[in-house]
């Protein structure tokens, strides 16, 4: 797994597209590369630099109110952004399961469920 994610940044690193990269673009492509399907009801938040940085999410209360507009059960979080949990409402933090991740390792991991 850590090979096809060396892999892919040092793919779209060498391309020079941008200083991010979709996060949702890595999982999908580590799912695709292992056959593995990611959980169901997920949303994915968040970003990493080209040097594996997490970067947090903005406005997360207006993202966490899309989310549950659009059905989402479970949203995949980077963990720099709990800090903003104070300015989200009770009841829309609630009707998520709520999953913070550390790293790109572990959004991919924790996305395609596995422990």
């Amino acid at each position: 797994m850590v090979n096809v994610i060396n892999s892919q940044l040092t793919l779209w690193q060498d391309i020079g597209m941008t200083e991010k990269l979709a996060l949702p673009s890595l999982i999908a492509l580590c799912s695709i590369a292992l056959g593995r399907p990611t959980l169901g009801s997920l949303v994915v938040l968040g970003e990493i630099s080209i040097s594996g940085t997490m970067i947090k999410v903005d406005e997360l209360a207006n993202t966490l109110q899309c989310c549950l507009d659009s059905g989402a059960k479970k949203v995949l979080i980077p963990s720099v952004s709990m800090i903003e949990f104070g300015n989200v409402p009770a009841d829309l933090m609630g009707a998520f399961q709520l999953i913070p991740y550390s790293s790109a390792e572990d959004a991919v991991f924790k996305a395609l469920g596995v422990e």
